[in-house]
């Protein structure tokens, strides 16, 4: 099961999905207020984790090894604390140890949502939050025209709700009730993952392992997949 983070949608998986659906199956969803998903008019804290845990009752199962980058991490920790049965599970850039500010400025030009005149404009204008230096610009394109969508008054924009950056998370989950295998992987030039934080998290939880990318920044899986594939194809098969 692939978690998108905040902002982003299923189609940021799209280059890793299919090397790995030759190996087993792979689900990657739009949480609510993403994508292609409805924006519901009341926002609710934890809603994320609320529409994984749906999507396994659907599914009928909740025996599942979880890929999240970022948020899409957070829920993937905060849903294998609640979960003992959850299988392997592995946190792309999990925020860890980065400064109020770093945070605090992601998440306010995430709120910032902009909007242009035309679909071909704000798909020149598509850009990663934080900024990312090393990835491909062919795959931040093949992202970018999954990524925007006409709004009501004719002006286009990007597939998120902005309202989602405003509101509080959800209380930090109890990792001592964490009995997955926990791979972290951390970009080696990440604002949001410390170094220090990295190794304070693989304390926390029983067996963590921590994998650092380098050449890479928050966005680890856009900036160097082929090392994230290879690092997330041997922990998920060994």
């Amino acid at each position: 099961m692939l978690l998108h983070g905040g902002g982003a949608n299923a189609h940021w998986w799209d280059h890793m999905a299919e090397p790995l659906a030759r190996r087993r199956r792979v689900i990657a969803l739009d949480f609510r207020g993403h994508g292609d998903s409805d924006y519901p008019d009341a926002l609710e804290v934890g809603a994320f984790n609320f529409d994984l845990e749906a999507l396994c009752e659907f599914l009928g199962t909740a025996r599942f090894d979880l890929v999240g980058h970022s948020m899409g991490a957070q829920v993937a920790l905060d849903h294998a604390s609640r979960h003992p049965e959850t299988g392997r599970v592995v946190l792309l850039d999990l925020a860890r140890g980065a400064s109020r500010r770093s945070r605090r400025i992601a998440r306010l030009a995430l709120a910032l949502r902009r909007t242009y005149e035309n679909r071909g404009e704000a798909i020149d204008r598509y850009r990663v939050i934080p900024p990312s230096e090393g990835m491909e610009p062919a795959l931040l394109r093949a992202i970018a025209n999954h990524s925007v969508r006409e709004d009501d008054d004719g002006r286009w924009g990007f597939k998120f709700d902005p309202r989602w950056f405003t509101i509080a998370s959800r209380p930090a989950p109890d990792l001592s009730q964490v009995r997955s295998r926990v791979l972290l992987m951390r970009g080696g030039e990440s604002k949001l993952l410390s170094p220090e934080g990295a190794e304070e998290f693989s304390g926390q939880v029983s067996g963590a392992r921590v994998l650092t990318i380098p050449g890479a920044g928050h966005h680890v899986h856009l900036d160097q997949p082929e090392h994230v594939l290879t690092g997330l194809i041997e922990f998920l098969e060994s």
